[in-house]
């Protein structure tokens, strides 16, 4: 059964102590199209968000601008707005962050190389699995953090980091125009500090210690492989035209997050299924409502609404 925000039609109650959607705003779940459809843009890879089928109350229609309905996408106001606050000095700290990033990856890599033996396989393999578990999780609570609280006025972290969430949920096209280094750039930029207290490790400490440590570093290494990959993979579960066979095969076998499974999450109030890194814990965190909780207890304590700001950038229409 999908969980309760994929299963309301816009407008509908979302029951007590729950938020609905205002009124005229419609849902963003992306329907995907026929093979061999030939796409009007050009290439860029994902469907129209959905339009209501049939026209709301004359109260409702008052609401819209001008054409007769919100516009979603890269036309909506909000989305305009947003893209144009990508700066020149964002772009060089993406670049530096994926060189950086990717020095060091390479480097780590072939140091536990180096350092592997075949008794370590067993718990190796059980660290890659915890890794790629802790990366779905992490990505969750993060990508739940930036939907749901702050503001794209905060001084700093504002434009940079919270930024491309706003600009998601009004144009969740957006992300497959972006190229590699705007799409990675903040992800490498996480992972630099844990990365190069990996390579401080492999110049600094025994090769008796580093043989001991070596299971534990190939759980780390795949947590930073996968939180590093996680907006490429989210960039995929938006992608409908040209991606590679082999990452088609991924998704379909859930070993990263698969494209229907994704649009679920792309139903306003984008309340739930968070992870995106595999997508593995969303179900198992929805049936506990584990991010309904947390946020129950943080709007108790400092009387802040979820996404009031994701709402306000939502219903810009000038």
């Amino acid at each position: 059964m999908l969980p309760r925000a994929a299963a309301l039609a816009p407008g509908a109650s979302a029951g007590p102590g729950r938020r609905s959607p205002p009124a005229g705003l419609q849902e963003e779940a992306e329907e995907e199209p026929p093979r061999g459809r030939a796409m009007a843009s050009g290439g860029a890879a994902e469907s129209v968000p959905r339009r209501a089928e049939a026209a709301g109350p004359p109260a409702e229609a008052a609401e819209e601008p001008e054409g007769g309905s919100r516009r979603w996408g890269a036309q909506h106001a909000g989305a305009r707005e947003l893209a144009e606050l990508y700066s020149p000095g964002k772009r060089l700290q993406e670049w530096i962050s994926v060189i950086l990033c990717f020095s060091l990856i390479c480097f780590n890599f072939y140091n536990l190389l180096f350092y592997l033996r075949l008794e370590h396989t067993p718990s190796v393999i059980v660290g890659i699995f915890a890794g790629v578990i802790t990366a779905d999780f992490l990505s969750g609570l993060f990508h739940w953090g930036a939907d749901t609280w702050g503001s794209v006025e905060l001084p700093i972290v504002g434009k940079a980091f919270i930024r491309p969430f706003r600009e998601h949920h009004i144009d969740p096209t957006a992300i497959t125009r972006h190229d590699f280094i705007e799409t990675n750039g903040d992800n490498c930029f996480m992972t630099l500090v844990p990365l190069a207290n990996m390579a401080y490790k492999f110049v600094s400490f025994s090769p008796e210690a580093l043989y001991e440590t070596c299971p534990w570093e190939c759980y780390v290494f795949a947590l930073i492989i996968f939180i590093t990959m996680t907006n490429q993979i989210h960039k995929w579960s938006h992608t409908y035209f040209g991606l590679p066979r082999w990452v088609i095969f991924l998704q379909d076998w859930h070993v990263i997050l698969p494209r229907k499974h994704h649009r679920i999450h792309h139903v306003s109030p984008h309340e739930t299924y968070f992870c995106i890194t595999t997508g593995w814990l969303n179900y198992p965190l929805e049936k506990i409502r584990f991010w309904r909780c947390l946020e129950n207890i943080i709007q108790a304590v400092t009387g802040e609404k979820p996404r009031a700001d994701d709402m306000k950038w939502a219903q810009k229409i000038k």
